[in-house]
């Protein structure tokens, strides 16, 4: 079985942002054994700008970009040492990768990272994953580890996928009062509700939210998520095992597929093409390409080969996305276009805007 594990600041570390070495210490030596019984381990772990920003002493406050960048360069090897030393320890060792949001963009970049990723698995050594946030900028972050640790699940086709947070699972309200929802099959609007609480540490960038949009990419993309308090370590056994621990979010049973996942989730939307009715239809009932015929308005600026949302004209809702034939130009000029007037207006024509091969449907 192929595991991800990812790991929040507030697990990691102590209430000063310092790193918990013992529970590094101690968070090794599970993984270590679960790995002894063939299964397959990956680590996607934040802690870095935390730890970085207590060994300066700095204001916790303090959240520029440039000291999140200065802070996670000095984190990032304190971190790593950290694990290194911990592995160590069983003989095994680990390997740090750090991606920007750039090496899911573009394909072929996107492939390597995977075929690295699976070579280092194949070589039994444990792979640390982490955002680069020395250098990241908000036109090319994550904005948190949850999105990142899924798309990694997805890219290298986990079995599970295993969220440790600072709380026992996910409650169906304030965890003060609620109780813990021990499966989710479907991600519905009350869950997304839900989910809108803060994280209770304050610590890491995400709360539950990223974690619910994380598990609906890992669900989509066939790979079931846990949710659980990474403190109680001795409970990993019985996670693999598929005992109920905290909250699982199920599988769909009709996944996509390794490329049409990378084209959902991975690339970023660089425009939406609103279409009518009939357009809808026939990508929602019966699969096809979208044409130019069927489209009805451009918005955003992008080019041939770039995702593009598809959204429905009267409901203004993303339905779909897919990787366009048209630069936003272009397809302003033919949009509504028959095929056989297209040939007078542009001078390059293809005959799909978004063909079905290249297009997902978001359900």
């Amino acid at each position: 079985m192929r595991i991800v594990v990812k790991i929040g600041t507030s697990t990691l570390t102590a209430k000063d942002s310092a790193l918990n070495r013992k529970y590094i210490f101690d968070l090794a030596s599970e993984l270590v054994a679960i790995q002894k019984e063939n299964h397959e381990i990956l680590i996607v772990s934040s802690g870095a700008v935390g730890a970085g920003r207590s060994l300066l002493g700095a204001n916790v406050k303090s959240k520029t970009l440039r000291d999140k960048q200065a802070f996670a360069a000095i984190g990032q090897p304190l971190l790593m040492s950290a694990y290194s030393a911990a592995f160590a320890k069983y003989n095994k060792t680990v390997a740090q990768i750090l991606l920007t949001r750039d090496v899911f963009e573009k394909r072929s970049n996107y492939i390597n990272a995977r075929n690295t990723l699976n070579t280092l698995i194949e070589n039994n050594v444990i792979p640390i994953i982490n955002e680069n946030d020395s250098v990241s900028i908000d036109e090319l972050n994550f904005g948190d580890n949850d999105t990142l640790a899924a798309l990694v699940a997805t890219a290298i086709d986990a079995d599970k996928f295993i969220i440790f947070t600072d709380v026992d699972g996910f409650y169906n309200g304030n965890p003060a009062t609620a109780t813990i929802i021990p499966q989710i099959d479907k991600i519905t609007e009350e869950i997304e509700n839900f989910a809108s609480l803060k994280s209770s540490s304050g610590k890491g960038e995400g709360g539950m939210k990223t974690k619910i949009i994380a598990a609906k990419i890992a669900a989509t993309s066939g790979v079931d998520t846990i949710i659980t308090n990474g403190l109680k370590l001795n409970l990993l056994k019985d996670i693999v095992s598929g005992c109920q621990v905290g909250t699982i979010i199920k599988a769909k049973k009709q996944c996509l597929k390794a490329k049409k996942s990378w084209i959902a989730f991975s690339k970023k939307s660089k425009g939406t093409v609103f279409v009518d009715n009939k357009a809808s239809e026939v990508l929602l009932s019966i699969g096809g390409s979208l044409l130019a015929v069927g489209i009805t308005e451009i918005n955003g600026n992008f080019q041939r080969g770039d995702t593009v949302n598809i959204a429905n004209t009267k409901t203004r809702k993303n339905f779909a996305r897919g990787l366009t034939n048209y630069n936003s130009l272009d397809l302003e000029k033919i949009k509504g276009k028959k095929a056989s007037d297209m040939e007078n207006i542009i001078d390059v024509m293809e005959d799909e805007v978004v063909h079905r091969d290249n297009l997902v449907v978001l359900r």
